[in-house]
């Protein structure tokens, strides 16, 4: 990374972390579905895409740009504009397109490859999730590392083009995700390219203070994430930014991973349960027994204020 003390870094220099949704099974569907949206392949996303990260870093010559691949078996970082030459000197091999645009390419098929040879002794079955949690944790580490890399950082802001369905076996850790960015002031946006809302993506953009937006036309994903997320943050207070109409605040619970509207709490370490249990599976605590429909509460003795 470039050393942020010979750089000077104003209100709309930004730092802009993508998670790239390389799900294969999602994009399978996807190009073979018959909706508003036919021939939603990959190569076509990746048509939107690029130009919109190569128009990030023409805003502003020291803007930085991340691009992070989201698998179904793993995750890892593909791109980086501070440990690349500029995106006005940089050209491919063949001279038919921007560097930033083969260099993406090459390393998107390498992580592919290697992420479809995790999955091959394993059983899939339907359309699995991909490791979002897991992808929002990396973007977490590398933004935190430009924290501490001095006083003068551009502003960080994490996107997420997301197509694949939530997985409820990842709630906590990428509840845990959104926690943290929401301590760290970083703005998780939200840009769901799949069939179906996104509640987990619903919750970050809510909870950090981000967009989420889900295109109704596909066709002009280009002019969506240039409109709505290639501007800065501290332009966004001039702008009219897509609200959320509505969020699915529904969590996961703790034993089936499944998503539901009532269950049951740990007062102690605040798990979630779909059912009653003796025990708390998380942290061990014993239940009251006496009265399960009350709330979960341990098999001990409260104290409670004087009246």
């Amino acid at each position: 990374m470039a050393s942020t003390a010979s750089k000077l870094y104003s209100d709309d220099v930004s730092l802009v972390v993508v998670l790239l949704d390389t799900n294969p099974f999602f994009w399978a569907i996807a190009k073979n579905s018959n909706n508003n949206n036919p021939n939603l392949s990959f190569s076509n996303f990746l048509n939107h895409v690029l130009p919109f990260l190569n128009s990030i870093l023409l805003l502003n010559q020291i803007n930085q740009v991340v691009v992070i691949a989201t698998g179904v078996n793993s995750c890892g970082y593909i791109y980086d504009s501070s440990s690349s030459p500029p995106a006005s000197a940089a050209k491919s091999e063949d001279g038919n397109m921007p560097g930033i645009f083969s260099r993406v390419i090459q390393k998107l098929e390498e992580f592919v490859i290697k992420d479809q040879e995790l999955s091959k002794d394993e059983s899939v079955v339907g359309n699995p999730s991909s490791l979002l949690s897991g992808s929002l944790s990396l973007a977490l580490c590398y933004i935190q590392r430009v924290f501490r890399s001095g006083p003068l950082h551009p502003h960080p802001r994490i996107l997420c083009l997301q197509g694949s369905p939530d997985g409820p076996e990842q709630y906590v850790a990428v509840m845990n995700a959104i926690f943290s960015a929401q301590r760290s002031m970083v703005p998780i946006d939200s840009c769901v390219v799949g069939a179906q809302h996104s509640a987990f993506l619903q919750q970050a953009s809510y909870i950090t203070g981000g967009v989420y937006i889900k295109p109704q036309h596909l066709d002009g994903l280009f002019q969506y994430l240039t409109m709505v997320f290639a501007t800065d943050l501290q332009s966004r207070s001039f702008l009219q930014l897509p609200r959320p109409v509505g969020v699915d605040f529904r969590a996961s619970c703790f034993c089936h991973k499944k998503t539901i509207d009532m269950g049951f709490i740990c007062s102690v370490c605040l798990s979630i349960f779909c059912k009653h249990h003796k025990k708390c599976s998380t942290c061990g605590s014993v239940f009251n027994q006496a009265n399960p429909d009350s709330t979960l509460l341990p098999d001990r003795k409260r104290k409670t204020p004087d009246a």
